[in-house]
């Protein structure tokens, strides 16, 4: 097995400082990059790798490219840090999507409320109002999280079945692709994806709003189960749900890990875009990947590496799209930082304990023979900044360090919204 060099290294061990200070070079210039945006932002495609911090993004980096090597989510012109706290230090997803989405600073597990419970308006909201037509995109429940806080207001993330039925009813979001089908299903009334299947028995249909599916599809939306129909589906209003729960199976690695979506992120995400683009006034699209956060949670490198590969690819679609359509402005962030992920040498010496601190690996680096391991701290979110790398229309606007509610003044800039 060989070992990184000192080199490698150090090449490692300053790229969270990098980062800062590549950000901190620009902060000077926010407030006249503020002024700069010259037109508005036609389109927005907001990628969320949720869990991603800096260090996941490397080991992504790493296994997928190398150390000279970019992925489409770095290969962009402007870099932010992100300050990830909500009403207290370590968020949770729903209190971080809701910063991005409506601004405001809330509690853990609020859904586009603050933190009075006091329903705040959503950027997908703002873009419904200007003519947008709107997406939601994810591996996970499609009212999980950090979807539900763009297009829904509940006082508790765990009313997934409320939070689709205001998809449907009050936020109209046009295109609503990932997980969850449970949710869309009343109790005992099985939906596309068999109940207590033998990957996880205990996923089966608990909807509390009667049948979602039907309710959908009586309010025009075309219904897809599979990646055939996917592709044969037409008209501006898609409802595609893809499994039980999430899109994958999140348990520690070789466990019953599995990473298999009936349906890949970056699929998802051609499809919503060729629906949404039919919009002559635009769109404003929200692409999750649930993978980099549950599989760390798991302390499962390995498949936190896999989903961040799939997120990655999404990326590329999103931007090949804003090459032909400039107007479109793609961000890449995320909502916290989950597992305490770093990167290490593969060194005998190395204390690799057990637990949650027990090295996971070694991984191939790309195009070298040097491998790396990863280290954990916590199974659970961390508090430290995450990167934000934007491209295309106003994407300037996105450089600097600033809090996470930020993303929504800058969105709203962008986009010439008023509130």
């Amino acid at each position: 097995m060989k070992r990184m060099g000192k080199g490698m290294k150090s090449a490692i061990a300053v790229t969270a400082v990098a980062a800062i200070a590549i950000t901190s070079s620009v902060a000077a210039q926010t407030s006249t990059q503020a002024d700069a945006a010259s037109s508005k932002t036609k389109n927005v495609i907001l990628f969320v790798g949720d869990g991603m911090g800096t260090a996941q993004r490397d080991a992504i980096r790493l296994a997928t490219v190398g150390e000279k090597g970019k992925l489409a989510m770095d290969a962009m012109p402007y870099v932010g840090l992100l300050h990830t706290s909500s009403t207290t230090p370590v968020t949770d997803s729903a209190a971080a999507a809701t910063a991005f989405a409506s601004g405001v600073k809330t509690y853990n597990g609020a859904i586009g409320m603050d933190e009075n419970k006091k329903s705040v308006k959503t950027i997908m909201e703002y873009a419904k109002e200007a003519g947008k037509s709107t997406g939601v995109v994810t591996t996970s429940q499609v009212t999980d999280a950090t979807g539900a806080a763009f297009g829904a207001h509940v006082e508790n993330r765990a009313l997934q079945s409320d939070i689709a039925l205001q998809y449907l009813t009050k936020s109209k979001i046009d295109v609503i692709l990932g997980g969850g089908e449970d949710f869309w299903y009343p109790a005992g009334e099985t939906g596309k994806f068999k109940d207590e299947p033998a990957e996880d028995p205990s996923e089966k249909s608990k909807g509390t709003q009667g049948n979602l599916v039907n309710k959908a599809k009586q309010l025009g939306y075309s219904f897809v189960s599979n990646k055939t129909d996917l592709a044969k589906a037409k008209g501006g209003k898609l409802l595609g749900l893809f499994s039980n729960e999430e899109m994958f199976q999140q348990r520690p690695e070789g466990e019953g890990d599995i990473y298999n979506p009936v349906v890949s992120l970056p699929a998802m995400t051609k499809k919503a875009i060729d629906t949404l683009d039919a919009n002559k006034k635009g769109f404003f699209l929200m692409v999750e990947e649930e993978g980099t956060d549950e599989f760390a949670h798991s302390n499962n490198a390995k498949m936190t590496i896999k989903a961040g590969q799939q997120l990655d690819s999404a990326v590329q679609v999103a931007k090949d799209y804003a090459k032909k359509n400039p107007d479109t402005l793609v961000l890449v962030l995320a909502d916290h930082e989950t597992g305490g992920f770093s990167i290490e040498e593969v060194s005998a010496d190395d204390e690799s304990g057990d637990g949650i601190s027990k090295e996971d690996g070694p991984f191939a680096i790309a195009n070298s023979k040097l491998n790396f391991v990863v280290d954990w701290t916590t199974s659970g979110h961390t508090a430290v900044d995450v990167p934000v790398t934007a491209a295309g229309k106003n994407a300037e606007l996105f450089s600097g360090v600033y809090e996470n509610t930020e993303i929504f003044t800058k969105l709203m800039q962008s986009l010439g919204f008023k509130k």
